[in-house]
């Protein structure tokens, strides 16, 4: 128990520090390093509540898809971080006022909140509890029987959301030459080859 007390303080710390340096260090490549590491954080924090799944979902989908493409996307671009940078001043009270909102508004929550004493025997379970099932098969028998509907529109979405970002960032040049197979199938000698009766002297 305390060994669990003591990881989860040093999860959480290290994830509340690098959610931090996240928007205040300077270089965004360095920014993109430190929300990785609040990822780790977060997984190792969901494997200590037993959430083994959503940790392993954690660490491959947004570590290894998103953080990395964003690491990848800001390293490839140039861009003027600093030009960027020069009209920061000019928004500072604008910036300053929606931070203030979102605080009261957080305090009026944390003041507000409370905790029925009934609520943790009231929380659902989606499979009988058994011994020999793990966090990761329970939530597959969920997703895989009573939701696979959900799951497959959700898919389809996705799968449209796709075709349609690459449609519309398609680009067609007019002066591209493209492979025509019916055009070349349909080619006879006489269209293939042009025979020219050059003059001596003249060269082509």
């Amino acid at each position: 128990m305390i060994v669990a007390t003591i990881a989860f303080y040093i999860f959480a710390g290290v994830a509340i520090a690098a959610g931090f340096m996240v928007i205040a260090a300077r270089n965004p490549v360095h920014s993109v390093l430190f929300l990785i590491l609040a990822f780790f954080n977060a997984a190792g924090l969901f494997v200590l509540m037993g959430a083994e799944f959503l940790a392993m979902i954690l660490i491959i989908v947004y570590v290894g898809a998103v953080a990395v493409l964003f690491l990848f996307v800001v390293m490839m671009l140039d861009i003027d971080f600093a030009e960027l940078r020069e009209g920061f001043l000019q928004y500072m009270p604008i910036g300053a006022l929606i931070g203030l909102i979102v605080l009261l508004e957080l305090l009026l929550v944390a003041g507000t909140w409370t905790l029925a004493p009934e609520v943790a025997s009231l929380a659902a379970s989606p499979i009988p509890p058994m011994a020999d099932v793990t966090n990761a098969e329970a939530i597959g028998q969920v997703m895989y029987t009573q939701y696979v509907y959900f799951f497959q529109a959700a898919g389809m979405v996705l799968l449209v959301a796709m075709i349609g970002a690459i449609v519309l960032t398609l680009r067609k040049k007019p002066d591209a030459q493209r492979q025509s197979i019916p055009d070349q199938v349909a080619r006879t000698a006489e269209t293939a080859v042009e025979l020219k009766k050059v003059e001596p002297g003249q060269g082509l």
